[in-house]
């Protein structure tokens, strides 16, 4: 069973309290394995420059896979990012970062996934980083 934007969303903060910590939100999530997540813009989110962290870059990105897993597939608490990898395109503005995750293809065992992290409001949205990766399901999911 597929999970909705706030069921998603619940299941992440319970799972991993930092996300509740960083502004992590779900804006949306369908059954196709596509999420549109938000991490709300915090001073306490930027690094020397004015920008905001590649830690917390790539936290939005992996959380972002997580929640286009399991929009896709359902509840899976149990599955773990096996890989990830960022390219860092552009500084960031001091505005909320949006993650546009899909997955790419959805096997037994790994789930391979896409992000385009995004900055900026509207029609000025700019592709700050792009991330693939990939999620070890458990075993005995159903």
């Amino acid at each position: 069973m597929t999970l909705t934007a706030v069921e998603v969303e619940a299941v992440i903060r319970a799972g991993v309290p930092m996300a509740e910590d960083i502004g992590f939100t779900v804006d949306e999530a369908r059954e196709d394995g596509f999420a549109r997540t938000r991490l709300v813009f915090s001073e306490r989110l930027i690094r020397p420059g004015g920008t905001l962290s590649g830690p917390v870059q790539m936290a939005l990105a992996d959380a972002s896979m997580y929640a286009a897993v399991m929009a896709a597939i359902g509840q899976v608490e149990m599955a773990v990012t096996s890989n990830l990898s960022i390219n860092f395109l552009y500084k960031p503005a001091p505005d909320d970062l949006i993650g546009e995750a899909r997955v790419l293809r959805m096997g037994r065992r790994l789930a391979f996934c896409e992000v385009r992290l995004l900055s900026g409001q509207g029609n000025d949205e700019k592709l700050v980083a792009h991330v693939t990766g990939s999620y070890a399901l458990p075993y005995n999911r159903d």
